[in-house]
């Protein structure tokens, strides 16, 4: 499962404290006095057969008892309890448990959460999730002290502190590390959107939370600790996709992991930023939770004292970052309004400046956005006290159209600091704080940005004896060849395109360098890249990076940008050898190990000592590659046709395609005007993900040998693979040629063998085409919020499931 019914854990109707106590210091009592005192509007039940009442609420004795299901119930229980009482809560109709008991594997051979030895508490877990299952309840621990969300004041469990509403999520499996981030934050006047301490994840992990705040209206970044990954494809996906729509900063312990750089590859492939410290994550819930997002990888400093702007300086520029070259346009502007202040970035207003003179010089440099973001670094004066500049940027806030962060090198008071929090304007205590923190928003830019890359032209060749290659891997597994080394292996790696020289491998001259390549079977990550460099361009030892397929031309030239020598290296010729290399892994799934060596001159790249280790047991990608099989050529109505998913690379293809519609089919399909779509909008219909979505588009070739586009279907399934909603659109020139079916058909095909429940739809009511198709295909017709908008849905399995109602796209 992964978002299934979490929108019920964040958003309870009413909550339940099973094992709630008056005795202090236990679990039950501190779960029931964070419930109680957290303002929350629906009921609070305590269940406890030894109590009557509890600060004057009754206590019952039993689930059975409660006047209604609650929407969530905390377990503050024993794990013996947790089977019988998650069946109970189940049969009720309880959608959600937060189990605060612990019950992960210790050191000590027995747990304290009830004297149990650790086998036998992971036993217990086993039956709870077991009776969780039937009635879909979702499960956060054990060992968690809960689910916070603080703008409803739903407090489900027993952090050490109250916690304020704000605009990040953090996401931890540390209880102690989560209890001392949220005293940190309290102390500074900083809040959360939502806080989930996970415990041992036996049910709802990192990559369901991810799944959920992605699309969290309430949530504008997202600030996740973790140790490890439990289900990497689910991670990858949730991942990818939250990082698209806002911040997600992670911080990852474990450096001495001998596989960390391989998580390193992970987070920066699904565009998260890793942060060094927990101070960086500290300082990103001020920079996320409080102020915009920078639009901008450049900012101007705005100071008064020379000394503070070169402690600016120096801040900036070791944490990466470059202050913005002013036009001269925007010199001439601060230099008229301020004829005192030294012009330039760093801004130096001077020491007698005023708190005016910073509103005057953010209102001469707001028409001028290649100034970038406005950092205005303070330390008090007697002409400028710090509440005085700050109520200054206050009311000129609206002239920072970049952002706007401060510094007042800590000398804020509370209520001036809650002032500027309220107004959107972060407040750090050093500028090396400030400047660390923009540079993580830079970083997180640039990370979305290298995910919305299109790759340039075609991908590369596919071999024309792919299939022949699938096929003697496979009879040389069957007939017990587990390992192709030599001139099998050299043959093998040359239908891919490499030049290969087997055999010894010579020392390596002195203008090449040798890459050592190798796939490993990561336990979580399945099959991985590892590469190290060594050789005479002194970078023995300096490249040490994985990298994970499947790789496009894209990913391939920022795996070479990493290289420290990368100037060096024959860009072109290597960015093939790592795509083909990538076709081979993916392609070849009984590879489950290799080994070769890329030698790499100014002008050619050659393999060397390739090895492959064959077998059945390779886990799978943590990233679902190119579905090559799904790819199908058919004579149709006079026309040869081509139907495949959807590449990267047709985007400009896709453009295209929208642009050959008419308005009106534009207007039917979208359901409002559109004119047209920029990179960014046509990225993501190009560039999904393969493991929840699929695009199906249908491709002739035209005379110049180009391929067009004609018509695309398109379905995006749930994350828990229940409903998957489809949307179909052909080029308004080629209607009547049955496209429509032609597409619908396979789409529908393809949700049913992956074992999607339902598909759904809607179309608006006047487009009478797409209903009769719909109809002809065996859709039920529904209706939905909108009466100018008919639904559509499908059963496509026959496992129980509750049809969906209504559809908003």
């Amino acid at each position: 499962m992964t978002v299934r019914n979490l929108d019920i854990l964040f958003a309870p109707k009413s909550i339940a404290v099973i094992g709630a106590s008056p005795r202090v210091g236990t679990i039950g009592e501190m779960v029931w006095e964070r419930a109680r005192c957290a303002r929350f509007e629906g009921p609070i039940w305590p269940v406890n057969p030894r109590h009557e009442s509890l600060n004057g609420v009754r206590v019952y004795k039993d689930v059975q008892d409660l006047p209604d299901a609650p929407s969530v119930a905390v377990l503050c229980t024993r794990p013996q309890t947790w089977p019988s009482l998650v069946e109970a809560l189940g049969r009720r109709g309880t959608k959600a448990v937060v189990i605060v008991g612990e019950a992960r594997p210790r050191s000590d051979s027995v747990h304290r959460a009830g004297g149990i030895a650790s086998d036998e508490a992971s036993e217990w877990t086993t039956r709870t999730l077991a009776a969780a299952r039937p009635f879909l309840i979702r499960v956060v621990g054990p060992a968690s002290i809960g689910v916070v969300t603080p703008s409803m004041g739903a407090c489900i469990g027993a952090p050490a502190c109250t916690v304020k509403p704000g605009g990040v999520a953090w996401v931890s499996g540390s209880n102690a590390l989560t209890n001392g981030v949220l005293g940190w934050a309290l102390a500074r006047g900083l809040g959360f959107s939502r806080i989930v301490a996970l415990g041992d994840e036996a049910d709802v992990d990192s990559g369901d939370m991810l799944d959920f705040l992605a699309s969290d209206p309430s949530t504008r970044a997202i600030l996740l600790a973790i140790e490890h990954v439990s289900s990497a494809r689910k991670f990858m996906s949730a991942a990818r996709a939250a990082a698209r729509n806002k911040p997600v900063l992670v911080l990852r312990t474990g450096r001495d992991d001998p596989f960390d750089r391989l998580y390193n590859a992970a987070f920066r492939r699904a565009g998260l930023v890793r942060v060094d410290s927990l101070d960086d994550l500290l300082d990103e819930i001020e920079t996320l939770g409080v102020g915009r997002v920078a639009t901008s990888d450049t900012a101007t400093v705005i100071t008064s004292d020379r000394g503070v702007a070169a402690l600016a300086m120096d801040a900036f520029g070791g944490a990466g970052g470059d202050l913005a070259p002013w036009p001269v346009a925007a010199r001439d502007a601060v230099t008229a309004a301020l004829p005192r202040a030294r012009t330039g970035n760093p801004l130096l207003l001077g020491d007698d400046a005023s708190p005016a003179d910073f509103g005057v010089a953010l209102e001469a440099l707001a028409p001028h956005r290649e100034t970038g973001t406005v950092f205005v670094v303070h330390a008090p004066t007697h002409s400028a006290p710090v509440a005085d500049v700050a109520r200054t940027l206050i009311a000129q806030r609206r002239h920072a159209y970049r952002g706007l962060l401060a510094c007042f090198f800590g000398c804020v008071d509370s209520e001036t600091r809650d002032e500027l929090h309220a107004n959107g304007i972060p407040v750090h205590t050093t500028p090396h704080r400030l400047a660390r923190g923009f540079a993580r928003l830079v970083d997180f830019r640039q990370g979305r940005e290298l995910l919305m890359q299109t790759p340039d032209g075609v991908p590369a060749d596919v071999p024309k004896d792919i299939d022949d290659a699938q096929r003697e891997v496979r009879a040389g597994l069957a007939n017990g060849v587990a390992e192709l080394s030599g001139e099998p292996a050299a043959r093998m790696c040359a239908r891919f395109g490499f030049v290969v020289k087997p055999g010894a491998t010579d020392p390596t001259p002195p203008d090449a360098i040798d890459i050592e390549t190798r796939l490993i079977n990561h336990r979580i990550f399945g099959p991985a890249f590892e590469f190290r460099a060594a050789g005479a361009l002194g970078l023995a030892d300096s490249l040490h990076e994985f990298a994970l397929p499947p790789l496009n031309p894209v990913l391939a030239r920022d795996l070479i940008a990493t290289s420290p020598r990368a100037r060096e290296l024959p860009a072109e010729l290597l960015l093939n050898a790592l795509t083909a290399l990538s076709q081979l892994v993916c392609y070849l799934e009984e590879i489950v190990a290799l080994k070769l060596t890329f030698r790499v001159k100014r002008d050619s790249v050659t393999v060397l000592e390739p090895q492959l280790t064959l077998g059945s047991h390779r886990k799978p990608l943590a990233i679902v590659p190119y579905p090559r099989a799904m790819e199908e050529t058919l004579d149709w109505r006079g026309m040869r046709l081509t139907v495949r998913p959807i590449r990267p690379e047709d985007e400009d293809a896709h453009r295209a395609f929208v642009a050959a519609n008419t308005a009106e089919d534009l207007r039917l399909r979208f359901f409002g005007a559109v004119r047209s779509f920029d990179h960014s909008q046509l990225a993501r219909m190009t560039q999904i993900d393969y493991d929840r979505e699929m695009a199906l588009i249908v491709t002739r070739k035209k005379d110049d040998g180009a391929h067009e586009t004609l018509g695309v279907a398109r379905a995006i399934a749930d994350p828990d693979n229940e409903t998957a909603e489809f949307a179909l659109a052909a080029r308004s020139d080629m209607k009547g040629q049955g496209l429509g079916w032609l597409l619908l058909s396979r789409i529908i095909d393809y949700e049913r063998k992956r074992g999607t429940r339902w598909i759904i739809g809607e179309a608006l009511r006047e487009n009478a085409g797409m209903i009769a198709l719909a109809q002809k295909a065996g859709f039920e017709l529904i209706r939905t919020e909108d009466p100018g908008v008919v639904g559509f849905r499908m059963r496509l399995c026959d496992a129980p499931a509750h049809p969906p109602e209504t559809i908003r796209a």
